[in-house]
């Protein structure tokens, strides 16, 4: 775990203890604070927020960026990766540049340039059940922007248990999803909400589903899912709008088109293998 060396916020308390706006703050978010949905209050909240994102690639180059330019008072970031040319067609965050650093590196001075206001803690290793364990308790929300089902599930699990929401999304060439997971609160019905084994009970075996770098993606369609994942996000933060929980935002680039599924809990949670 490192913190990134240059000006920071002083203030990264819980969302519960809110520090107010400086005079250049409130010139920096004022479109922000001019949406009744999100204020000076919401603003304050995303100041106070602690927020760990999986991954600084494709997903995680916008997020971290959207994150960042939001306010939102502590980015960590866990990425054990290191930049390479390959990578410059989608993960803006980074660039020619900084080829060879390690990604939480770049995109750690990048976030400097975009928000001074904005704490970095960088985790430079793989998001495991074990480093859950020691870093996740804390942060307020965990963002998933990996790249395979292993830490996805791992990401899920990790989220449930210290009951704190987690968004999810993936690509695939010219495809994407988003959702949003609360598995440890219960909906308007009554019901619990739903867990990632209730949308996708089991891991699919190795190898059935090639990653990008066999197949292709297009670099474009990462910022459009990071970007909807940051959005949830900030909605989750500051108590805006209706998050994506139990249901799965699909979008396809080539057509164009957004669809919507829902889904529900199939079981209880007591029965629920880890």
């Amino acid at each position: 775990m490192t913190d990134v060396a240059f000006p920071l916020a002083r203030g990264h308390g819980s969302i519960g203890s809110m520090e107010p706006l400086s005079p250049e703050e409130i010139a920096r978010y004022q479109r922000h604070i001019l949406l009744p949905e999100i204020g000076g209050a919401g603003q304050q909240k995303l100041k106070a927020s602690r927020v760990l994102v999986i991954g600084a690639g494709g997903l995680g180059a916008p997020i971290l960026q959207y994150l960042a330019a939001a306010g939102v008072g502590t980015l960590g970031i866990a990425d054990d990766d290191l930049v390479s040319l390959s990578n410059l067609q989608r993960q803006v965050i980074h660039d020619s540049g900084t080829i060879g650093e390690l990604k939480t590196e770049s995109a750690a001075f990048a976030i400097a340039r975009l928000n001074p206001h904005v704490k970095v803690i960088r985790f430079e290793e793989r998001f495991t059940e074990e480093s859950a364990r020691r870093h996740l308790s804390g942060f307020d929300l965990l963002v998933d922007g990996s790249d395979n089902f292993d830490t996805r599930y791992t990401a899920a699990d990790a989220a449930e248990t210290a009951r704190i929401p987690l968004v999810t999304g993936a690509v695939g060439r010219f495809d994407g999803s988003v959702t949003v997971l609360k598995p440890y609160e219960t909906g308007t019905d009554g019901i619990e909400n739903p867990t990632y084994r209730d949308l996708f009970p089991e891991k699919p075996p190795a190898g059935l589903i090639p990653v990008c770098a066999e197949t292709g993606v297009v670099g474009a369609l990462t910022g459009v899912i990071g970007t909807l994942m940051a959005m949830e996000a900030i909605k989750l933060v500051t108590g805006t709008g209706e998050p994506l929980v139990g249901r799965l935002l699909l979008y396809d680039a080539l057509s164009a088109r957004f669809d919507t599924i829902r889904y529900k809990r199939r079981r209880p949670r007591q029965s629920q293998a880890s």
